[in-house]
């Protein structure tokens, strides 16, 4: 697990149950795995085309003792195919005879237990991927070698429960650790590697900042870039300075696997050099609330739309927080994180700590079931590709980004994710409308000048010219509704509340929107005594070349992410309609706490459409989903058969003018329906 801020039915016929039971999901079916090992003619890119099952044990040094067959043998029931298993690092769980590279004091005298799970979970047909953390090390290596750790502002290295700290820009990880690496890859036929607390992470496991590095390799490298020392406090440049220096390095780690196993993945958290992005779901205690509830699907579809030709492996962390690993999360909340990694696009992805062999087992109970489900299913998870036609940009400012998430997915709108313009590029990617919440990359211009529709919603001076910038103000107001024909969702009010910044632009001629600002609200008898009316716009529309453009100069995604009023929902989705050109591609009166995604399978010629049931979700718990009934769905689209895989029914189709609809009976955890 990462630090904290990285963050994060009825019954089936032909031998399937699936139901869900007082405190679970359950479904019990039987598991089809691999008959061999995976053949060495196989697809070299296997994590693209094959269907992942994804667990990931990390092992204590203590666990060394464990039988590997025993071990293999709990994987294998649970379910998964693919096998994340600790190697070396920290602690090696083999003979290694690289120097200042240990073996674990537990592992037996003649033991090679990575080497044996290997050779076991090969004869299983599932794939291994070694775990390595080349973060930490211990006393010996930093006396000898002092210059390859990180250094406080005070010169003193950073150590945790007797572990020093290495450095990204220290010669351990730029040269030493490929000779661990190399030794692991010659010795072992893996499938993959992967690689936790990839670079300097910010804060130690406890939580408490590490604050800049300050080794002489960093204060080199930084000095020669900016001109000046590493800083007091991380600032913007040197945080481009870490991101670029785990880049460095990922790219000599990846040339590395790539050159002596072709084969295998290189897995990380940072998105360049590597073969998959991993991400995880986790529960830290001290995250502020609201809790994030769509974390797995944000993480996957973030993940999938801005690198498509990487897998997306998101990890749900069955333990609570650090200082509680061997205590659990509920099986609903784990549950409803891998349903939300399939009906994005990603392999079900599950972590615990130890051995197989759990104190707390809700997190291997919660998969399990998945898990079979998906073994019989297997063709219904490979080459997904989300046919949102909306664009949701992810910007740095969380609160609104999440406000857009949040909408769009309760508005059951399909849409796509992506922290980057290279989707522009590819004639495959185009897109109805892009979001853009915040700030607005200027390599949008292109894609409205050439036609697209773009919405800009933030208190950030618009990137296109739409409305004349007067200012930059505050204030605790309102803005007053004027034509309720264009924005019908707000018929019931007159108003929309704001508190914080806003972009003040010149009146202009028929106003959706104008601002009243600041007046007394207190006390009662004095409350808007002094209200004043103004022209200043809260919403402007405008034509760009061949594009159309709407941009809300204040934050309505962040006070929707934090307030949930239904006016500022109604105000988005009024907009998001406008400016769609042939209106929304999926409609459906299901409940907004169900997730919708639309998946087309090209190699199939079909879309999948999945549904999670996020009903169960209340504050800081999570709890089996409440059963809904009878869920329509509407597709723009030609539609010539549908089944419901879950139920094991095909839906009667009817035509609705440009829509074909069908009638989900039942939905209790998740529903996938196959559209032909």
């Amino acid at each position: 697990m990462r630090t904290r801020q990285f963050d994060r039915v009825s019954a089936y016929v032909v031998g399937l149950a699936l139901m869900l039971a007082a405190s679970s999901f359950t479904l019990a079916v039987g598991v089809t795995q691999r008959a061999s090992a995976p053949s060495p003619a196989a697809d070299a890119r296997w994590w693209m085309n094959e269907p992942i099952r994804f667990l990931q044990t990390n092992l204590s040094e203590t666990d060394s003792t464990v039988d590997p067959r025993q071990l293999v043998a709990a994987v294998a029931d649970v379910g998964a195919n693919t096998f994340l298993v600790n190697l070396g690092g920290i602690v090696a769980q083999y003979p290694t005879r690289v120097p200042f590279h240990y073996p674990s004091a537990f592992l037996p005298p003649g033991r090679d237990l990575f080497g044996e799970v290997l050779r076991e979970a090969h004869q299983r047909g599932m794939r291994v991927v070694g775990r390595f953390d080349l973060s930490k090390t211990q006393k010996p290596a930093f006396d000898a070698h002092p210059e390859w750790f990180f250094r406080r502002a005070n010169g003193d290295p950073a150590i945790y429960n007797g572990l020093y700290s290495t450095c990204i820009n220290g010669k351990y990880y730029r040269e030493h650790a490929l000779r661990i690496l190399a030794e692991a890859l010659d010795r072992y036929e893996v499938d993959g590697l992967f690689f936790n607390m990839f670079g300097n992470p910010s804060t130690d496991y406890s939580g408490v900042a590490m604050g800049p590095c300050r080794c002489d390799a960093c204060q080199v490298r930084f000095r020669a870039r900016y001109g000046r020392d590493v800083p007091a406090a991380a600032d913007a440049d040197y945080r481009a300075f870490m991101g670029d220096s785990a880049r460095e390095v990922a790219a000599t780690i990846a040339d590395l696997i790539h050159r002596k196993r072709p084969r295998a993945a290189f897995l990380t958290y940072i998105t360049d050099h590597t073969d998959g992005i991993m991400s995880e779901s986790n529960t830290a205690v001290g995250r502020p609330l609201p809790l994030w509830p769509y974390s797995a699907s944000d993480n996957v579809s973030r993940s999938i739309g801005s690198e498509p030709d990487k897998v997306a492996i998101n990890l749900s962390m069955s333990f609570v927080d650090f200082p509680w690993r061997y205590a659990h999360v509920s099986k609903p909340e784990t549950q409803l994180r891998l349903f939300q990694n399939m009906a994005h696009g990603g392999p079900p992805a599950v972590v615990v700590v130890g051995t197989m062999t759990q104190q707390d087992r809700q997190g291997l109970l919660a998969a399990k079931p998945v898990f079979q489900w998906h073994a019989q299913h297997e063709d219904l998870y490979v080459s997904q590709k989300n046919a949102g036609r909306v664009l949701l940009l992810a910007t740095q400012d969380t609160a609104a980004y999440r406000g857009f998430f949040r909408l769009l997915s309760e508005q059951h709108i399909p849409f796509v994710v992506s922290e980057n313009l290279r989707w522009m590029d590819d004639p495959s990617r185009r897109f109805d409308l892009v979001i853009a919440p915040g700030r607005v990359p200027p390599g949008l211009e292109r894609y409205v000048r050439e036609g697209g529709r773009l919405l800009m919603a933030g208190a950030t001076a618009p990137a296109l010219p739409v409305g004349r910038v007067v200012g930059r103000r505050t204030t605790q107001g309102y803005w007053r509704i004027h034509d309720h024909s264009e924005l019908p969702s707000l018929r019931d009010t007159q108003l929309l509340f704001i508190d914080g910044d806003y972009v003040e632009l010149a009146p202009t001629d028929r106003p959706l929107l104008t601002l009243i600002p600041t007046a007394m609200f207190g006390p009662p008898e004095k409350v808007w005594s002094d209200k004043v009316e103004t022209a200043v716009p809260g919403l402007v529309f405008g034509n760009y070349e061949k594009g159309r453009v709407a941009y809300i100069p204040w934050d309505v995604g962040g006070l929707y992410y934090r307030h949930s009023s239904p006016a500022h929902a109604g105000l988005m989705a009024d907009v998001i309609d406008r400016l769609l050109p042939n209106g929304r591609q999926a409609r459906t009166d299901a409940h907004p706490l169900v997730e919708m995604t639309v998946m087309d399978q090209p190699q199939r010629r079909r879309t999948l459409v999945h549904l999670v049931n996020g009903t169960g979700h209340q504050d800081t718990a999570y709890f089996p989903p409440v059963e809904l009934r009878d869920i329509r769905i509407e597709l723009a689209r030609d539609v010539s058969h549908v089944r419901a895989v879950v139920l094991g029914k095909d839906l009667p189709v009817t035509t609705t003018g440009t829509y074909r609809s069908f009638t989900l009976p039942s939905l209790k955890a998740y529903e996938v329906i196959i559209v032909e």
